[in-house]
Order: structure tokens, then sequence, then C-alpha cells
């Protein structure tokens, strides 16, 4: 008689012997000879109790297979132009690799579902390697590229008129297939496509969508710029009906709006900021009290009484998360009615505000505070250029604004304060060039130029960061919820591996009791490494092992800035955060600290925190992209020409180089042809085989301009020979780069 149990031991045997081959019911049944329903019933409990006692699995082609069903894992598939890529997964120290075989056509940025096929091995630099089971979410849903028509012939047996083919290079080799759908592009137009399928077994290497809008052609003045704000997805346009609220918004204060407000327009309220700034939402004032200490007064324009809850244009705001800041254009978070009108500190007009007043003593302690709502009247538009000047002494300036020169140079006496007392708590202070890049009225570059930071601009910062902070531990100290800016505390190992790589320089860092590290440990090799060669490559090895800034509605504080508490509630006008931090004090202020009030605002901003984060990084991206552009623009015309560079990144397949005006490009391995050069990965160098030339970052070499290309944003050079290039015995450490897994090209990463 068969049974369920005689049906398990012998269909045990079977699995055991063929660990690696899957089998359907069908092939079960026909082995085991069953004929009739019952027994083929008796078979399907059986193998079911096997997948229950985890001795086999069922495959996703319904078929089953020896021992337990792999884990499957979730994180992003960040994919390579050569068909491999990589999953980052929570909480694993090493990303998993994926072999083009295995990517089950992932995408770049697609969140996949993998398992691990093989693990990583003890003593291994290499991860473990996966395989995709399945895509669950597709990053890539509309895409921006250049039309290309099919011939009639394609045409008519298609059905398509054309393909759009990115110019991005991980998208590159994914065109999509078009057809008509009444509008007419021409060769060479940038369109945005809306993707309906994606790759897959029959169309490997090919998608399919719908075009929802035409850029123009690619050759037309600020197409280019507008691809990528399309590409990165960052709306352009307003909504009618944000417009419509918008307009409806009186220009000026009225006595409705003053009502419950404290008015302050007798103090000397001035605003400081760049001489192109258009909107202006932070002020301050300072005098010294008798007791010595300072008043600062950090007053912000309240954006969120004009942008209210749950309307239209809170909506879109929350949507946009920030403004954009490109080269040519910003793309703003609020209508110019409003960031550069009502909720701009203009000067000589009443304004409403968020004020934080505190007293800070000489040592830089914050002892009193106070925040209110406010209606406060800029008693001048300063810029940093013209303060920088004051404070260094120009005479005719200095006659100029007579009145505010005393207060100006006791906020420098402050600043200095400041800047000692946040130095000596531990905060790390990186100063890193910021090229500001000129163009003509065609938006084609014709400069770069190195913006430098003086006592004005790093003045204002410390007021800034100190409203931040007081603000942020105002409310936590109250236990209402906020939400704060934080900067985690960075992994252990990442933390050991950057220790042992500072140790190769004679660098040691004493670890406290528990092994904690702490912001201060880690300025103190900031400082240490100043002003000397290995600067720079400490520097950047630094930066990769913290983690990235986001948004939360937990407490965690800023490691970087050495700092408890932290918010961001100075730029209403271009983050969304900060209106949210003006809402949260509007709020606690009239609605109270009831436990309605909390719950509510406890449930909104975990989502306000991430949609914020989000789209901060979104922002960034399509910054650097068009940075990256009009840098490539730039350079086109010097293609054959010599630079003094400075190496700013090693990599296995080349090093990043970077000239003096921020441009940066790659010397691929490939070019390097007078040795055979390999990567020291714990010591970020290449080093030659035969002549023992080392590469490093921060070394400086001078370099020849190869190739540009516009549109992969790519820059190339060659190494110029020299005689003074360093040696070492780093040859011992090396760990050999498989080298048909390297990129030929890429970017260096940044943090």
């Amino acid at each position: 008689m068969t049974t369920v149990g005689h049906l398990r031991n012998e269909l045990l045997p079977t699995f055991k012997k063929n660990t690696r081959i899957s089998f359907s019911t069908e092939s079960l049944s026909r082995a085991l000879k069953l004929t009739d329903a019952a027994d083929t019933e008796l078979l399907t409990q059986a193998i079911a109790g096997l997948e229950k006692d985890n001795l086999i699995h069922k495959t996703k082609e319904d078929r089953y297979q020896w021992g337990a069903a792999p884990a499957r894992l979730v994180g992003v598939f960040h994919g390579n132009e050569k068909g491999f890529g990589f999953v980052a997964i929570e909480d694993q120290d090493n990303d998993a690799f994926i072999a083009p075989p295995n990517t089950n056509f992932a995408l770049d940025g697609d969140t996949v579902e993998i398992n691990i096929i093989r693990p990583a091995r003890p003593g291994d630099s290499r991860g473990p390697e996966g395989k995709v089971l399945a895509v669950t979410e597709r990053k890539t849903t509309s895409l921006v590229g250049e039309f290309r028509p099919l011939s009639d012939a394609d045409a008519a047996k298609t059905g398509f008129i054309g393909t759009v083919t990115s110019h991005e290079k991980k998208m590159k080799k994914y065109p999509v297939f078009v057809k008509d759908t009444g509008m007419l592009p021409e060769i060479g137009d940038m369109l945005l496509v809306q993707i309906t399928d994606y790759p897959d077994s029959e169309h490997p290497e090919q998608m399919r969508g719908i075009i929802s809008e035409s850029l123009g052609n690619k050759n037309a003045p600020g197409v280019d710029v507008l691809s990528l704000v399309y590409q990165n997805k960052i709306k352009m346009d307003f909504p009618e009906e944000v417009m419509e609220q918008a307009n409806m918004i009186p220009d000026h204060v009225t006595p409705e709006d003053r009502i419950g407000r404290r008015d302050i327009t007798d103090q000397p309220v001035v605003t400081i900021d760049g001489d192109d700034s258009k909107d202006f939402d932070d002020a301050v004032v300072l005098w010294k009290l008798p007791n010595g200490n300072f008043h600062l007064g950090v007053h912000i324009a309240d954006v969120s009484y004009y942008v209210t809850e749950d309307s239209p244009l809170d909506a879109e705001t929350f949507e946009r998360g920030t403004s954009t800041y490109l080269t040519d254009r910003v793309i703003p978070m609020l209508p110019f009615r409003l960031s550069n009108g009502i909720c701009s500190l203009n000067p000589d007009v009443d304004r409403l505000a968020m004020s934080c007043d505190m007293e800070i003593d000489t040592k830089g302690n914050v002892v009193n505070h106070e925040i209110y709502q406010s209606v406060i009247r800029s008693h001048g538009r300063l810029t940093y250029n013209n303060v920088n000047k004051i404070l260094d002494g120009d005479e005719a300036l200095r006659e100029q604004y007579a009145d505010l020169v005393p207060m100006l140079e006791d906020m420098g006496e402050l600043h200095k304060i400041m800047y000692k007392m946040r130095h000596e708590r531990g905060a790390i202070d990186f100063e890193e060039n910021e090229a500001q890049i000129i163009v003509d009225d065609l938006g084609f570059p014709i400069d770069i130029v190195i913006r430098e930071r003086g006592t004005s601009e790093r003045m204002i910062e410390s007021f800034m960061l100190a409203a931040n902070e007081t603000v942020a531990e105002h409310y936590n100290r109250q236990h209402l919820p906020y939400i704060y800016r934080v900067h985690e505390t960075p992994d252990e190992d990442r933390i050991k591996d950057f220790m042992e790589f500072i140790a190769n320089f004679g660098i040691t860092v004493p670890m406290p009791k528990g092994g904690h590290i702490t912001p201060k440990m880690l300025q103190q090799v900031v400082t240490d490494v100043e002003g000397k060669p290995e600067e720079a490559m400490v520097n950047i090895k630094l930066l990769r092992s913290l983690k990235q800034a986001r948004y939360s509605e937990d407490p965690l504080g800023h490691f970087g800035l050495a700092a408890k508490y932290y918010t961001h509630f100075t730029s209403p006008i271009r983050r969304y955060p900060d209106l949210i931090a003006h809402r949260l004090i509007r709020s606690y202020a009239t609605d109270g600290h009831g436990d309605a009030v909390k719950e509510k605002w406890s449930e909104k901003l975990p989502g306000i925190a991430v949609q914020a984060s989000t789209q901060e990084r979104r922002s960034i991206d399509a910054e650097r992209a068009v940075d990256d552009l009009k840098k490539a623009q730039f350079m086109l015309d010097k293609v054959g020409e010599e630079f003094d560079a400075v190496v700013s990144g090693v990599t296995s397949f080349g090093m990043f180089v970077a000239l003096p005006n921020t441009v940066e490009g790659l010397v691929h391995i490939s070019r390097m042809k007078d040795d055979y050069y390999s990567f020291v990965e714990n010591q970020m160098a290449l080093v030659g085989d035969r002549t023992k030339k080392t590469y490093r970052i921060g070394q400086t070499l001078r370099v020849k301009l190869d190739n540009v290309d516009v549109d992969q944003r790519q820059i190339d050079f060659s190494l110029i020979p020299s005689d003074d290039t360093p040696t070492s015995d780093l040859g011992q450490y090396v760990q050999r780069p498989t080298r048909d897994k390297a990129p030929s090209q890429g970017r260096r990463p940044r943090k």
C-alpha cells in the first residue's frame, strides 16, 4: 500500500544522489511509477513535507531540488556597462558580485532579490557572488535619450519608427524602441520616453517605450542641461493650481500677518550673501551684553506661514524637496514669486521670520536662548566680498558702512570664538576647493574659477550652525517630535581600515576604553596631516570612511560636527526639511504639546525625512552631472595640451587626476605603458612591477589631454613621463586585480 511515508523514503535518495538537478512533480511521479490520482495526491503531500522540513526547496520554475531554499536577500543593483554588477545588501560588509549571466536583466539602480551562490572566502578580498532571482522595483521608469529613426523597411517590419538611446554609459546598451504616437521627432532630437517593456530573454538588449516629450535637438543651446534635468527627474514647471495659490499670496506683510509676532524691525538686522544671490532666507544681528557675552540673533524667513499644510503648494514643495543649483540656472523649490518676493528678506521691507536669539559666552557656549515668531526688517543687503574687505580694513567700504562696521567686527570676533569651540570639541573641518563655472549667453563654459571662502562666509556658517544646534536641542529636551539632520558614527570596520591605512604614514590614534571612535580623534588626524604630502590622500580616505548625512525623526547626532543635536532650520526657501522645522515650531506654539499633536507629527516625520533625503541625493546627482558636462565642454578645445595635475583617486583600472581648476579625468591603466602597474588597495597606490614607480593620491604630475567625450561627460589623460616619479617597495603587498572585471572607464566614487 502506497503511503506518504513510503513515498517520502523513496524520494530522499533520489534528491540526495542528484543534488544539482531539479525535478518536476510529473517526472517524480513517472520515476516512482505512480498511475492513479490518489497516489499523485500522496506524492504532493510527501513533497510538501520534505519542503516544510527544509530538505528540498522549490525553484522559481516550479521544480524541486535538494537542500533548503537559498536565502533571499534584497538590495540595490549597481550595473556596469560590461554587463556585470554588484548588489549592495543592507547590514552586509561586502557587496555581492553578479556575473553577466546572473543579472536576470536587472538595470542599474533596480531593487532586486538575490541569493548567494558563492559565499565570501576567508582571506579573499572579493566578496560573495550572487544571482538575481527577481527585479522587485525598477528605478528607471523613464529615460532621456537621442532619437535615431529606423529605415522605412525596418519601420514597416517592426511597427516602430525609431530608437531612443541614453547617453548614460550604463543605459547606452539598451535602446528604447518607440512607435508613432503623433509626435514626429527628427534625428538627433533628445526625447523623454516612458518605459513600457524592459529587457527580457526574447529582447535581452532593448526596451520599448512611449515618447512623452521632445526637449529639442541635442546641439541646441540649453538642451544638454535640460536633458540631465529630466534624466534625474528634477521637476521644472509648477502645476497650474500651485501657481494660482502662489499668486494669491500678498506681496507685503499685512496687519493680520503680524498678529502674535514680536516686532523687532528696529534691530539693525542685515543679510550677508553672495554677490549673485537673489533670495535671502537668513539675516543676523549681534551686540555685546553688559556681562561681556554676545547677543546673536539669527532670523530666518518664515516660509511655512505662506506654504500652508496640505495645500497644493505644500504638496509640490514636499515632492521637490530642495532647490537645484545648476551652472546656468536655478530650479527652485518655490515659485519665484515667493522665493524672490514675500519669502525673501529683502532690504528695507518688513518680512515674517522665525527667530532664534542666543546669548553666547566668551568660550562660544550658548548659555541662554529664545525661539519665537517675529516681524523683521533688513537694514542692509551685504555681500561676502564687501564684508571680507571691511574686516580686512578697506577704508572706502568702512566709510560707506560706518554704522555697521562695529557690529561686523564683533561678529568676526564671535566667529573666531565659536570656531575654536567647535574645533576643541572635535568638529572635522575639511577645506575643499569650490569651482564656479562661468558660461556665456548660450550656456557654453568660458572659464572656471575657484571660489575662496573668507571670514564672512565662515562667520555666517558659524552663526547658522549655532542656530541649528540650539533649535534641535530645544525641542529634543522638550521631548517633542522634530526633524533632525543626522550624520551617524562611522562603521567600525571602515574606521579600522582607515586606522590601518594611516599607520603607513606613522600616524597612530590611541583608541579610548570601549573602542568607540570620536570625532575629535579623527579631527586630530586631519590636523596632523595638514600641509603634508599625504594630506589629500588621508582626507579622501577619511571622507570615504564616513557615513552620508541624511534627515531623520530620531536625534542621532552629527558626527562630523561633533554635535549631539542638529537640524536644518536656516534655509526654508531652498530646503523642505527647514520649512518643516518652522512648521513644527508654529504647531507647538499654537496647538500645544498634547498627545494628539505629538502623535500627528510622530506619524508624519519619518516619511518626510525619507523623502527629503531622497530628493537631496537626486538634486546633488543632477548638479554634479551638469558640472561634469560643462567641465567636459570647457576642455573640448584643449585636446593635446599639457597640464599640471594632482592624483585624486587610485583604482585597479587607473587613476583619476584633478587640474588646479577642479577639472577631473582618468589616466586609464592601459595608457601607462612604461610598466605593468598593480593596484595596492590598502595603500591606495599603483606600483610598477619593474620600475617600482608609485602613484598615490595627492601626488603631483604632468598630464596630456587625450580625449573628451561630452556625451559621456568623460575626460581622458595620459602621463607625461618624469624621472622624478617616486618609487617604493609596495609590490610585496600587491593583490593582483581581476582585470577582466575592472571597468574600463568610470568616475571616481564620491562620498
